[in-house]
């Protein structure tokens, strides 16, 4: 049966089957109801004085309520539902229905239609206003209704991923994409997104690509490969033009080195890639074994605390107002001799332990030298277990720890990467403030203590993370922040040679190098926490506090990771926190699974309780999370438009509200 009902009378029913959410997800479901009102009905069940509980559309009435609390709609708002009956068994079979049958659409789908919606009159302004997305989500999908037929076809039927799809565009010429697709279409080796981007981007490639020097001349011209000269070129200015063959060949010679490093060094496995780096996608899935640095000798001790000593009594020549300009030239030379010395005794490769090598791999890249090498990380495909007593740390007890220390150093290291992307990506959309943190970190490298923690890795290079292999797909902040990426215009990277790159780059539009400048600042930010000892670094609070970042926006405390990984009475100093002692005695006597999960609800905001608490919980984070004010941090004689950085705030707190 049918019925309009009013808002005020509909209720979350505590059968619905959906117990998680995505804030994104959900803001972009309140954008379309305020534009289009509710597409879907909502299916309820008769509950006591005259009220309904909603058993398949709790999204939808979590939205309604919002844009009612916010005046958009009137408390009695009238909604249409299909009022259903039946034993509670059927209800929740009728939720679990209606929530398993939806299907995503397909980013082909999703790009035609936007194009659809532009070529009628709207701008991308107006469609990302419309359906809760950023507008850089609305071009990116733009540009892949441009794509070539073949490749667009592809990703509609899901042959090809979206991260292949964007490498695809990664060029704007259609016909070269076309002409790479079918060439990929033979291809005996996994296709990956790094590979489709070499292509497309490559024409043709020198004699000094690291590609050309592993398979080496004579064997590329006898497998039939052409290669192209002009009057001045050499072996290594010269062009190859086979780039599919090239690629073939490349990676059976990698597949040959594999074969090889992995019986050298008694490894079950060893797997090629052609990339300079092992990318996420390759370490997907598996689970990376424990190492540890091969242990100094007696004598490589001695020699660095020489160094050291040395490095102390150098820096005092530095230190000297008294040191003539003489002195000082060699005192800066010597200190990079000895720098260079202490790095190379301290950067020890880790060593895996025998018992493991059986069922341990790891990764072979392509040096730039064009040289096979093994990456010292390794990994299991087999999942390790670990018991709990393993995955928390033991509690403070007596002395002062640093603050987090109760926490598992793992958990620790992906707290600070989770929480290093969320820093990123309110970096990325402030391209003023990336400029001056630009400009003050290369200015202030000069005369430190090389010793000293930096805020970031700038000079160009990607910062990685202290877990290898590590990526919350799902966070808010990781998602937002591979969608920036994915909008950025890549046409300028066409270019043969860094003369016409550069001449590209400089014709793009004031906004797409901004772009740019957010990019690649935003990305050289190492993981850090708001908490004394290794991880903590003040210049990330202090950006924090000039961003006005509310973590709670950004992330949400699940069992997985989380609850799960924390000691119970953490958790129910949390519980604390958000309801106080009655909600503490109500989950006191779980055991820890229960509680984790139970929590993961209170924090989503998807229980029933009063409306103080729900505030409460879905505001809390761990402390080590939030972005506090660094100590004795005040901007002093700057001068900034307020409503500026009101507004850019403002619109990244909406895209993860």
């Amino acid at each position: 049966m049918i019925l309009s009902i009013p808002l005020k009378k509909l209720a979350a029913s505590p059968r619905n089957v959906r117990k998680s959410s995505d804030v994104l997800a959900d803001l972009q479901l309140r954008a379309d109801i305020a534009a289009r009102g509710l597409l879907q009905n909502l299916v309820v069940r008769k509950a006591k004085r005259g009220k309904f509980e909603v058993e398949a559309g709790g999204r939808r009435l979590a939205a309604l309520l919002a844009l009612a609390e916010e005046g958009t709609l009137p408390e009695n708002h009238e909604v249409t539902c299909l009022v259903i009956e039946g034993e509670e068994s059927e209800v929740r079979e009728a939720s679990l229905a209606e929530n398993f049958q939806r299907l995503a659409m397909n980013p082909a789908d999703e790009a035609q239609a936007f194009a659809s919606i532009i070529e009628a009159g709207a701008t991308p302004e107006d469609v990302a206003r419309r359906f809760g997305l950023t507008v850089r989500f609305v071009e990116g999908r733009l540009r892949l209704a441009s794509l070539a037929p073949c490749v667009f076809e592809a990703l509609a039927e899901g042959t090809i991923t979206l991260d292949m799809a964007k490498a695809y565009g990664a060029i704007s010429d259609v016909e070269r994409q076309a002409h790479v697709y079918a060439e990929l279409q033979d291809a005996w080796y996994q296709i990956t997104p790094d590979t489709i981007r070499r292509m497309v981007l490559d024409a043709t490639v020198r004699g000094s690509d690291p590609r050309a020097v592993l398979v080496g001349r004579n064997a590329y011209l006898a497998a039939g490969g052409r290669i192209e000269r002009e009057l001045f070129d050499d072996d290594a200015s010269e062009s190859w033009i086979d780039v599919a063959l090239l690629e073939d060949l490349a990676h059976k010679a990698m597949e040959e080195a594999a074969a090889r490093t992995a019986q050298e060094h008694g490894l079950a496995w060893v797997r090629p890639t052609l990339g300079n780096y092992v990318s996420h996608d390759l370490v997907e899935g598996l689970s990376r074994l424990p190492s540890e640095p091969a242990p100094m000798t007696e004598r490589e001790a001695q020699e660095l605390g020489e160094l050291e000593a040395d490095y102390d009594r150098v820096a005092a020549v530095l230190e000297d107002e008294d040191s003539d300009e003489d002195e000082v030239a060699s005192a800066e030379k010597e200190l990079v001799i000895i720098d260079r010395a202490m790095r190379a005794l301290n950067d020890r490769p880790p060593v895996l332990a025998d018992e493991l090598k059986p069922e341990a791999g790891a990764f072979l890249v392509l040096s730039r030298n064009g040289e096979p090498t093994l990456v010292p990380q390794f990994y299991t495909e087999t999942e390790v277990i670990t018991g709990e007593g393993a995955i928390e740390a033991v509690e403070e007890t007596e002395g002062a720890k640093p603050k987090g220390s109760s926490l598992s150093q793992r958990l620790l290291d992906e707290l600070a990467m989770q929480r290093r992307d969320i820093l990123a990506i309110h970096l990325a959309n402030d391209p003023a403030l990336a400029l001056d943190f630009m400009v003050f970190t290369l200015a202030d490298a000069d005369g430190h203590d090389w010793r000293a923690r930096k805020a970031s890795t700038l000079v160009g290079s990607v910062a990685s993370g202290p877990v290898a292999g590590f990526e919350a797909k799902d966070a808010p902040a990781s998602a937002a922040l591979a969608e920036f990426a994915g909008s950025l215009d890549e046409s300028w990277r066409s270019g043969e040679t860094d003369v016409e790159r550069f001449a590209r780059f400089r014709a793009l539009s004031d906004e797409a190098r901004s772009a740019w400048l957010g990019h690649v600042v935003s990305r050289t930010l190492v993981a850090s926490l708001a908490c004394e000892g290794e991880r903590s670094v003040p210049l990330h609070e202090a950006l924090g506090s000039l961003l006005e970042i509310e973590t709670a926006h950004w992330w949400r405390p699940t069992a997985v990771n989380y609850f799960d990984r924390v000691a119970k009475a953490r958790t129910l100093e949390a519980l604390d926190a958000a309801g106080g002692p009655a909600l503490v005695s109500r989950y006191a006597a779980s055991k820890k699974a229960e509680l984790a999960s139970a929590s993961e609800r209170i924090f989503s905001g998807n229980f029933i309780g009063e409306a103080e608490v729900k505030e409460r919980a879905q505001a809390w984070v761990p402390s080590i999370m939030r972005f506090s004010d660094a100590e004795g941090f005040a901007p002093v004689g700057v001068e900034s438009d307020e409503t500026d950085s009101e507004n850019g705030t403002d619109e990244i707190a909406e895209q993860a509200a």
